[in-house]
């Protein structure tokens, strides 16, 4: 099965996959519908968010992907209609976002956080 997916910087080594976060879980976003997906990148602009491009991948591919990383997937279907307050999230953007031009894995951003976290202390 075909669905589509939101890429910033698709088919180069800085590749990264739009994603949300709720409760502390990274969710990839699958959209059965292209219409959806363009309006999903509609709203991100128009929050001052980087533009993704929409992109048609398998998905089995995608399935793969999320279990390496431990992400969870969300499809949002044809004529989707949120029945919780975690569903209205798959259909609205969030408030801030994370950079785009910086993929790193967990270990690394807990790494980075550790630092910031140890020279905020030696400050005081």
């Amino acid at each position: 099965m075909k669905i589509f997916v939101l890429l910033y910087n698709p088919n180069t080594d800085n590749e990264g996959i739009h994603s949300i976060e709720i409760k502390g879980r990274t969710i990839v976003l699958m959209f059965e519908e292209k219409d959806d997906a363009q309006r999903y990148v509609g709203l991100l602009e128009a929050q001052d968010f980087p533009t993704p491009s929409v992109e048609m991948v398998n998905l089995e591919e995608i399935k793969d992907f999320c279990n390496r990383c431990d992400y969870e997937t969300r499809l949002v279907t044809k004529d989707f209609v949120p029945k919780t307050l975690e569903d209205r999230l798959l259909l609205t953007p969030p408030q801030k976002n994370l950079e785009v031009d910086k993929w790193e894995d967990k270990h690394n951003n807990e790494d980075n956080l550790n630092v910031i976290r140890e020279n905020l202390e030696k400050l005081l």
